[in-house]
C-alpha cells in the first residue's frame, strides 16, 4: 500500500506547483503526505516522529522569512550581487520607462482573460468623429498625391488648412487652444490620413508624436508651456525633434553631439549658458519648422551647475533661426514629398533657459524621451501602416474583382487568392492591434514594449501587405503617375521599417531584451533588490521567481499533455463559443513562453544578449501572443460579427503557427542539447506540434471577402478615404466594382445563350472587348438595359486599368521652356 502511495507524490508536487501554492501549503502538504505515510507503512513511533521533526524543521527554514533569509538567501543573494553586471544609468532610464500592460500578464504564464475583456473598447467623442469626418475628409480631399510629388511639396493651401484647423495641435490639452484629442482619435486620423497620402500623415503625425509638445506637456516649465504651446496650438510655430545623429541612429543613447556649460552672450547680456555642437539627420519637418527640439550631452566642467561634470543626455528647445543653426536643407527619403532634412551647428550658444524643463532637467533627457517615445511609436507608425494596408485592401480587392484575365476576374485565381488573403488578414489583425494599443494608451499607460510589438508587426505586415497589393495589380503599380494607387505606397514602405528603431534591431535587441527584464514579474525586483543590497525584498523577488518557474513547467507539461482542453476560459458573459479553444491555447502557450524565458536566462545568463536570434525567436513568441490577444478582444469588442469570423480564424492560426515554429526555432538552436531535448520532449511539444498553416478554404472565405461589397469589407477598411470622383483612380475602383458585379447576370446570360445554342455571335473583328455584347443586344438576346450595365461597366474598367503615359522627354523641355519665357519676361 506504502509503494502506491509513493506514486502519489510526483502528481502532488504537480498540482501544488500548478496552483501556484504559497510556502506554506506545501510546508502542510508535505507534513500531512509523511504523516499518512508513517501511517500506511507502518514506521515505528520514534521513526515517524523522527521524519516528522526533520520534515518540519527543514520546511521551516522555507517557510519562515527571517530564517531562510539568513539560511539560504543570503548566500544566494552575495552570489547574484557578484554575478549581476554593470548598468548605465541609460540603460536604467530605458529598462525602467513607460509601464507594463498586457504583455505583463502573457509572461506571466496565467494571463487572466477576464482583464483583457474588461478593457473598455475605444470610442471617439462627437467632437472627434466630426473632426475626422469633415476636417480629415476635407484636408485628403485637398491633397492630391501625385501633384505633391510633383511639386516636392503640398500647396500653399493645405498646409494653410492644417495649421488653422489644429492638426497640428490634437495633442495639446483645450487650455493652451489645442483639440486636447484622445490617442484613439489620433490614430485615427492618422491611418485616414494614410489612406489618401504619406505627405499630410506624417506632416501631421510627428508633431503629435515624440517632439516640444508631447515633452512640454510632460517636462515643460509654466513659462515654456504658456509661450509655446499656444503658438503651437495656432500653427504658428511648426515644431520638429533633432534626436538622430550620423554615428548613432538605432542606438540613440549613445548619440556625439555635445555641450558645455559655461558662460556666453545671448540677447545682448552675458548669461549662464551652454555652447553646443551637433550633427542630426533624418528630422521630420526640420527644413520648415520654427523651432526644434535638441537632444545632446551635457558636461559641466567647470562645476558651474554642481559636482556633476557628465551630466547626461539633455533636450532643449532651440528657435530655427538662432544664431549659428544651420536648417532648412532637404533629404530626399525615396521621393516622399513630407519634409525632412539635417539640423546643424556648431559651437552655438544657447542660454540654460532653452533647456526643456529650465536648468532642473539638465541631463534628464534620456528618461524623458524613453517616457514619451512609447506612447508616440505606439499611435503613429501603427496609424500611418495600418492606413497604408487599409487602402491596398480596399483598392486590390476591387481591382481582383473588375481586372479579368481568360476571361475570370483574376481575384478568383487560387494565386491570386492566397495574396488576397495575406492583405485583409494582415489588415485586419493589425488595425486590431492598433486599436488595442492606442486604447491602453487613453487608460493611462506608456507600454515600452507593447510600443516595439505593435511598430515592428504592424510596419513588417504592411510591408507585405502592399508588396502583395502589387503582385495582384501587376504592371498597374509599377508605371508611375496619377493613375497609380499603390506605386508610392510601394516606394516608401521602407520608412516605416527603418525610422523609431530599425525593425531588424527592434527584433533582435528590445522585443526580448528589453521585454524579459521589463515584463518579467520578478527579473527587475532581484535586480533592484541586488543593486540597492536589500536583502529582504530580493529574497521575496527570488523565491517568487523560483516557485513562478516551477509552476510554469508544470502548467506547460499538463496542458501540453492535456491539450489545454480544461484550462478556464473567461466567465461573466464569456467568450464566443468559436474562439474558446484559441484561449486556452494561448494560455498554454504563455506558461510555455514564460517557461522557455527562464531556463533561457537561467542557463545563458549575459550571453543571451549576444545571442540574438534565439533573443529575436524570443521576442517572435510575446509579439504573436500579444497579437492574437488583439485579434480576440476586436472580435469581441465588435459583437462578435458572425461575417468577420474567417478574418479572425485566420490571424489565429496563422499567429500561432508562427509562434509554434518561433518555439521550435530557439528549441532547435538552444546550446545546452539537453535543456533541448528536455524542452521539446516534455515541456513544450510533448503530443508534437498542434497547429498548422490556415486552410486553403479558410483562406478562400479571406479572399471572397475583399471582392465583394459587404459590411465585413466596410469594416475592415473603415475610415479609407473615398473620393467620389471617378476620373482618381479609387473613385474608379469603387464605382468598377459595383458596374462589374451589375454586368455579371448580364454576362452570364450571354454564356448560357451561347452554351445553349440560342446564341452564335460568329466573328467579332475590331470592335472591342465588349463586342460580344452589341452583338447580344442586336440579337434580342440581352436588352438595352442591360447592354448599358455592360457599357457602363466597360468604361470604367477602362478607367481602372488604364496606365499613365508621357512625353518622351517627361516634359522637361516644356517646363524649360517655360521657364526660360518668364526669365525673358522678367528681364
Amino acid at each position: 500500500m506504502s509503494y502506491w502511495f509513493l506514486v502519489s507524490l510526483p502528481p502532488l508536487v504537480v498540482a501544488l506547483a500548478y496552483g501556484r501554492a504559497p510556502f506554506f501549503a506545501w510546508y502542510g502538504v508535505g507534513l500531512v503526505w509523511v504523516a499518512a505515510l508513517a501511517w500506511l507503512a507502518g514506521w515505528s513511533a520514534p521513526v515517524a516522529i523522527g521524519a516528522l521533526v526533520a520534515m518540519g524543521v527543514t520546511g521551516a527554514v522555507f517557510v519562515v522569512p527571517g530564517v531562510r533569509r539568513s539560511l539560504v538567501t543570503a548566500g544566494i543573494f552575495k552570489a547574484f550581487r557578484k554575478a549581476l553586471p554593470s548598468m548605465s544609468q541609460t540603460e536604467k532610464d530605458a529598462l525602467e520607462a513607460g509601464t507594463v500592460w498586457w504583455e505583463g500578464q502573457l509572461f506571466s504564464g496565467k494571463p487572466d482573460w477576464n482583464t483583457l475583456l474588461a478593457y473598455p473598447a475605444p470610442r471617439l467623442t462627437p467632437e472627434e468623429q466630426r473632426f475626422l469626418d469633415v476636417e480629415t475628409s476635407e484636408l485628403c480631399r485637398l491633397t492630391r498625391d501625385w501633384e505633391c510629388t510633383q511639386a516636392q511639396d503640398m500647396p500653399e493651401a493645405v498646409w494653410r488648412y492644417i495649421r488653422e484647423k489644429g492638426f497640428l495641435a490634437m495633442i495639446i490639452p483645450t487650455e493652451y487652444g489645442g483639440k486636447g484629442f484622445s490617442a484613439f482619435a489620433h490614430s485615427q486620423v492618422i491611418t485616414k490620413l494614410s489612406t489618401r497620402s504619406s505627405a499630410p500623415a506624417v506632416t501631421v503625425m510627428v508633431p503629435n508624436s515624440l517632439g516640444p509638445a508631447e515633452l512640454l506637456l510632460n517636462y515643460g516649465t509654466p513659462e515654456q508651456k504658456q509661450h509655446y504651446l499656444p503658438r503651437l496650438a495656432r500653427g504658428q510655430e511648426i515644431p520638429a525633434f533633432a534626436l538622430t545623429s550620423p554615428w548613432a541612429g538605432s542606438d540613440a543613447a549613445s548619440i556625439p553631439d555635445a555641450g558645455v556649460v559655461c558662460m556666453g552672450v545671448h540677447n545682448g547680456r552675458e548669461v549662464l549658458g551652454m555652447r553646443v555642437s551637433f550633427d542630426k539627420r533624418y528630422i521630420t519637418l526640420a527644413p520648415v519648422c520654427t523651432v526644434f527640439g535638441l537632444a545632446f550631452r551635457l558636461y559641466d566642467p567647470q562645476h558651474l551647475l554642481g559636482e556633476v561634470e557628465d551630466l547626461g543626455i539633455t533636450c532643449a528647445l532651440v528657435p530655427h533661426d538662432h544664431p549659428g543653426v544651420d536648417i532648412g536643407r532637404r533629404h530626399f527619403p525615396l521621393n516622399a514629398v513630407w519634409m525632412n532634412g539635417p539640423i546643424r551647428g556648431k559651437d552655438v550658444f544657447m542660454p540654460l533657459d532653452f533647456i526643456i524643463g529650465g536648468p532642473a532637467m539638465a541631463g534628464q533627457g534620456w528618461r524623458m524621451l524613453m517616457e514619451c517615445l512609447a506612447a508616440g511609436r505606439s499611435i503613429s507608425l501603427p496609424g500611418s501602416n495600418t492606413g497604408m494596408q487599409k487602402m491596398t485592401a480596399r483598392a486590390v480587392g476591387a481591382y481582383a474583382r473588375v481586372r479579368y484575365q481568360f476571361k475570370t476576374a483574376v481575384g478568383k485565381f487560387e494565386g491570386v487568392e492566397e495574396a488576397l488573403t495575406r492583405i485583409g488578414a494582415n489588415t485586419w489583425l493589425s488595425d486590431a492591434a492598433r486599436v488595442m494599443t492606442a486604447g491602453a494608451i487613453d487608460l493611462g499607460e506608456k507600454p515600452s514594449v507593447v510600443s516595439a510589438i505593435v511598430k515592428f508587426h504592424v510596419t513588417e505586415r504592411a510591408r507585405q501587405t502592399v508588396n502583395d497589393g502589387m503582385d495582384v495589380i501587376g504592371g498597374k503599380g509599377i508605371c508611375l503617375g496619377p493613375q497609380n494607387f499603390l506605386g508610392r505606397a510601394y516606394q516608401q514602405i521602407p520608412v516605416g521599417i527603418t525610422v523609431e528603431g530599425a525593425n531588424i534591431l527592434t527584433r533582435s535587441l528590445i522585443l526580448f531584451g528589453q521585454g524579459a527584464i521589463r515584463c518579467h514579474p520578478y527579473v527587475l525586483k532581484e535586480m533592484d533588490a541586488a543593486r540597492s543590497g536589500d536583502l529582504k525584498s530580493f529574497d521575496e523577488a527570488f523565491w517568487g521567481h523560483v516557485g513562478y518557474t516551477l509552476s510554469n513547467a508544470a502548467r506547460a507539461v499538463v496542458m501540453g499533455l492535456t491539450g489545454s482542453h480544461f484550462v478556464a476560459v473567461p466567465d461573466g458573459k464569456g467568450v464566443a463559443p468559436e474562439t474558446r479553444r484559441y484561449y486556452q491555447q494561448l494560455t498554454r502557450f504563455s506558461a510555455a513562453f514564460a517557461f522557455l524565458a527562464d531556463i533561457s536566462m537561467g542557463t545563458l545568463g549575459g550571453a543571451l544578449k549576444r545571442k540574438e536570434k534565439l533573443s529575436a525567436r524570443l521576442g517572435d513568441i510575446l509579439s504573436l501572443m500579444y497579437l492574437a490577444s488583439a485579434a480576440l478582444k476586436r472580435y469581441e469588442d465588435e459583437g462578435r460579427q458572425a461575417a468577420d469570423a474567417p478574418l479572425l480564424h485566420w490571424v489565429i492560426w496563422d499567429c500561432m503557427f508562427k509562434a509554434q515554429n518561433a518555439f521550435e526555432g530557439v528549441i532547435a538552436n538552444f546550446p545546452n542539447r539537453l535543456f533541448a531535448t528536455l524542452l521539446r520532449r516534455i515541456v513544450v511539444f510533448p503530443l508534437g506540434r498542434p497547429y498548422f498553416v490556415p486552410s486553403d478554404q479558410l483562406g478562400h472565405e479571406v479572399a471572397t471577402l475583399l471582392i465583394n461589397p459587404s459590411a465585413t469589407r466596410d469594416r475592415l477598411t473603415s475610415d479609407v478615404y473615398l473620393p467620389t470622383d471617378v476620373e482618381e483612380p479609387v473613385g474608379a475602383l469603387e464605382a468598377a466594382l459595383h458596374a462589374t458585379i451589375e454586368a455579371e447576370p448580364v454576362e452570364a446570360k450571354v454564356r448560357r445563350a451561347i452554351k445553349s445554342g440560342q446564341f452564335k455571335p460568329g466573328l467579332l473583328v475590331g470592335g472591342g472587348v465588349d463586342a460580344l455584347y452589341d452583338v447580344a443586344v442586336a440579337a434580342g438576346i440581352i436588352s438595352r438595359d442591360e447592354h448599358a450595365l455592360i457599357t457602363r461597366r466597360g468604361e470604367l474598367r477602362d478607367k481602372v486599368i488604364r496606365v499613365d503615359d508621357f512625353p518622351y522627354d517627361f516634359g522637361l523641355r516644356q517646363a524649360l521652356d517655360g521657364q526660360a519665357d518668364e526669365a525673358r519676361k522678367a528681364a
